[in-house]
């Protein structure tokens, strides 16, 4: 029997406010971070990696989260835990002191999707396939025994979820032939941050076009005059046939975000991102009942802290564009079950992404989605932000504005050793070079 022998836990951040990378209206000093966890066996050639995504500060706390839940793993049978990762998710969920601090939101969940990443990481390393494909090739039954469907079943039921699921599957080579040859296509939010000087916005604009990219994502929700500036800048740039979004990451109330909106129409923009709080449905619904004769959608989810909240979203039509994220939900015990519940409402699912590690993960989601969930769905993108990919043992690619398919075994959520050992918080060597440098 092969079994886990420890969790190596690691608090890991990056400096990326020294340049406002990821700087937008509330999340002005980001430092993007990983609570990152390593299952380790007693084979030294099997493990699992995964982590959750944090902008710093309460790194920390994530990781003594990750602790509480995946501690109880030590010792366990790495056959039963790759053959059954629903149970162990349930456990995970089922610990009712720890779930008191949620329920299935807040930094517990944030630990459970951490923990659950690394399950199927290890899970996918051990069947020697790329996550994508160990989903894609599993039995519906047996995928769908291993989801979160707790509090769905008056949108999604097991039988359903099996009946979607087994509908797709006469598709499969041939949507995997489609990602082989033209991958999946992805926005840029990288030229778009709100720190970036006008200057720079318009160069990284034209960099973008020149890679490819046919979706570009501004950050806004700072002042009026500020948001118009930027907008006609990013437009002027790329032309009128691409597509162009906005993103208020929460700033508004519900009044404010609609006259704002409306302001900036006439920049012809595809969607408007988190325009107010990510919790409020019956808000975002107001908000879209304002603003789509004006052919703007509703993107959110990027906060979005657990499968029934997306639920009432999609019930009360109060979401265009679903932006499942890689390390808020669950892991994919709770992500396929928004992807099944999106497809049901006809609503395309593009994925939050960026940060540390999040767009590595999200080549494999985009793929489980497109190959085995929901096939070809008009307006589908997913983010892409050039950052921090270099940490990674198996980094994403991205060619002429698309994701390519992910080839190696895993969930491609293995960091580099050297990076791990610069960049652990607060002790690495690069930290204490900053430390040192600071002083003198």
């Amino acid at each position: 029997m092969t079994a886990i022998t420890a969790i190596d836990l690691i608090d890991l951040r990056f400096p990326t406010s020294d340049s406002s990378d990821g700087s937008d209206a509330v999340n002005k000093d980001a430092d993007y971070s990983a609570a990152y966890l390593r299952l380790i066996t007693d084979d030294d050639a099997l493990y699992g990696c995964g982590f959750t995504f944090t902008i710093g500060r309460g790194n920390d706390i994530c990781l003594q989260a990750v602790n509480a839940l995946a501690s109880r793993f030590v010792g366990r049978d790495v056959a039963e835990l790759c053959d059954k990762p629903g149970q162990a998710y349930r456990e995970l969920a089922e610990d009712s002191q720890l779930r008191w601090l949620g329920p299935d939101k807040g930094v517990v969940h944030l630990a459970r999707a951490a923990v659950m990443n690394a399950v199927w990481d290890l899970a996918a390393r051990r069947a020697g396939l790329p996550l994508w494909q160990y989903i894609c090739e599993m039995e519906p039954a047996d995928l769908v025994n291993q989801l979160d469907l707790s509090y769905l079943s008056d949108v999604l039921t097991a039988d359903e979820a099996i009946a979607m699921l087994e509908e797709q599957r006469q598709y499969r080579e041939e949507r995997i032939s489609d990602l082989k040859d033209h991958g999946f296509q992805c926005y840029t939010t990288s030229a778009g941050w709100l720190g970036y000087s006008d200057e720079k916005l318009e160069r990284l604009c034209r960099e973008a076009i020149e890679e490819g990219y046919q979706h570009i994502k501004l950050k806004v929700g700072a002042n009026p005059e500020d948001d118009e500036r930027r907008l006609g800048i990013a437009r002027s740039v790329i032309g009128s046939d691409r597509s162009l979004m906005i993103d208020a990451n929460q700033i508004w109330d519900v009044p404010e975000a609609i006259q704002r909106v409306r302001e900036l129409a006439h920049h012809n923009l595809l969607w408007i991102e988190e325009p107010t709080s990510p919790d409020d449905v019956l808000g975002h619904r107001a908000i879209a009942d304002g603003v789509r004769d004006e052919g703007i959608g509703i993107a959110t989810g990027e906060h979005g802290m657990n499968r029934v909240l997306f639920k009432q979203l999609l019930q009360a039509n109060a979401v265009d564009f679903v932006q499942i994220d890689s390390c808020r939900l669950a892991s994919i015990n709770e992500i396929i079950p928004v992807l099944l519940m999106a497809k049901k409402f006809a609503k395309p699912v593009c994925p939050h992404a960026g940060g540390v590690g999040l767009c590595e993960l999200v080549s494999h989601l985009v793929m489980i989605d497109y190959v085995a969930v929901s096939g070809p769905v008009e307006g589908r993108v997913a983010e892409y932000v050039d950052h921090l990919h270099e940490h990674f043992v198996d980094p994403c690619r991205v060619k002429d504005g698309a994701y390519l398919l992910p080839a190696a075994p895993g969930y491609s959520a293995e960091i580099k050793a050297e990076s791990l050992a610069s960049w652990a918080w607060p002790n690495g060597a690069e930290w204490k070079k900053r430390r040192d440098g600071a002083a003198v």
